[in-house]
């Protein structure tokens, strides 16, 4: 005990003649224990996001390729980085362009899992993730994905697990779930941006290369975080650099993300959209990328529906965007308009279809049905509600939420989504209390949500 005074007292002396140094100490050790503390107070894995890029901000030349960007030295800081997580994630594209191993080599001690992310699960059925000799592998997919190639994966000794909405959140829970303490993400800009976006980033390891590649289609380490301004952006926080080598380091820890939900205008109107919702004691829950936790209720969602084309043959459109979109032209009678139908229907994701048709629309107004503004509400209930009587774990979802005000949280569309401040109508949020409100029994089917301006 004598001895414990002591050493306390000549800490309490060191402290008073500088406090410097204890704000270095106490700052080494919380980075040191950065993994359980976030841990602890988040309840998800401490996560790090690493890249390499180029002078011009690239991480892979416009073919793809990106080997390699860093020099030898910054990927012995990288082998680093993974002997000390518990996991290594990365997205299906890193899979099919790079095919790494993700492996701590000549690191000796700890070997993290391999976890990789794809909602469709087009996947090479070689990889070498399928090598079990170098690391246990994780595949997290959506339910029902590909389920032959499943098998194929399971024969190969791979984990598959199936989420019901897969996103980086999701994904997080389950690693926490498992006792993970530190995680590392090496994937590409998507996956990066929507890992971003849920909060699960904690802090990130910039690889500078002194290099140019150039490229207009050349990907970048982050995706689209919704951000107009530069006031928006993430700051990090912490920052440190160094030169390793030719290439300089810079880590940092995020800042919280600024809370980008709009406040919801005209109160007076939610009680008669869903009269399970107080006015007065709101509790708002926000949608928008197809990653948030309520990322199902957009219409980018990967949730096919069966619905008449213009034709009035039932078709199988891959989204709700994508149907919405085409009946903008759907019924003109013009063959420039059924092209631009059949374009639709044919676009590889919705963010496709929503580029066509919006652009269609915007350059060919005569070729926009003339009852568009007067029926798009219509045509937006009729797919929306189709896609929630389709799958019961959406169906389930919305109603989870009975009580709450939805919000597209869209900074853009102020028809569809709240706007940036509030000042949008909300009309997909309305739509889908309404829908809510009719399973639950609250409001007759029939009930109007609101006229198209």
């Amino acid at each position: 005990m004598k001895a414990f005074k002591l050493m306390l007292w000549g800490r309490i002396c060191r402290v008073n003649c500088s406090s410097c140094c204890l704000q270095e100490a106490l700052k080494s050790c919380l980075t040191v224990n950065a993994p359980l503390l976030y841990r602890a107070a988040f309840h998800v894995p401490f996560s790090v996001l690493k890249y390499a890029m180029t002078a011009d901000g690239k991480i892979a030349a416009s073919s793809g390729h990106a080997s390699w960007i860093s020099g030898k030295a910054s990927r012995g800081r990288v082998f680093e980085l993974r002997g000390r997580s518990d996991a290594v994630i990365v997205g299906g594209n890193t899979v099919r362009f790079d095919d790494p191993r993700l492996t701590a080599r000549h690191v000796k001690g700890h070997v993290p899992v391999r976890i990789v992310m794809s909602q469709s699960l087009n996947l090479p059925e070689e990889a070498n993730l399928w090598n079990l000799n170098d690391a246990y592998t994780i595949v997290a997919t959506q339910r029902g994905a590909r389920r032959d190639f499943q098998r194929k994966l399971a024969m190969k000794g791979v984990e598959v697990v199936e989420f019901d909405m897969l996103n980086p959140r999701a994904v997080m829970s389950y690693c926490y779930d498992r006792g993970y303490l530190a995680v590392l993400w090496e994937c590409g800009g998507t996956l990066a941006a929507s890992a971003i976006s849920a909060s699960v980033i904690h802090k990130v390891y910039a690889f500078w290369a002194p290099k140019i590649i150039g490229g207009l289609n050349a990907p970048t380490p982050v995706g689209e975080l919704g951000m107009s301004q530069m006031t928006q952006a993430i700051n990090l926080i912490d920052v440190s650099y160094e030169q390793i080598d030719r290439d300089m380091l810079m880590s940092g820890f995020i800042e919280p993300i600024p809370d980008l939900s709009p406040v919801i205008p005209s109160v007076e109107e939610i009680p008669s959209i869903d009269p399970e919702v107080s006015p007065y004691e709101t509790n708002i829950i926000s949608f928008y990328k197809t990653w948030d936790i309520f990322g199902a209720f957009s219409n980018f969602s990967p949730h096919s529906i069966q619905m008449p084309d213009e034709n009035g043959d039932y078709f199988t459109w891959p989204t709700v965007e994508h149907y919405y979109q085409a009946h903008k032209f759907v019924g003109v009678d013009n063959p420039q308009a059924r092209d631009i139908v059949q374009e639709i229907k044919l676009a590889k994701s919705p963010e496709e279809a929503a580029r066509i048709g919006r652009t269609r629309q915007k350059g060919f107004p005569e070729l926009v049905r003339t009852d568009w503004e007067s029926t798009k509400i219509d045509v937006m209930y009729r797919a929306i509600k189709c896609k929630f009587s389709t799958y019961p774990h959406l169906t389930n979802m919305l109603l989870s939420t009975a009580g709450s005000v939805l919000v597209e949280a869209s900074p853009h569309d102020l028809f569809w989504g709240g706007g940036r401040e509030g000042e949008g109508l909300n009309y997909l949020g309305r739509l889908l209390m309404q829908l809510r409100s009719e399973i639950l029994g609250t409001v007759p089917a029939s009930a109007e949500v609101g006229e198209a301006d």
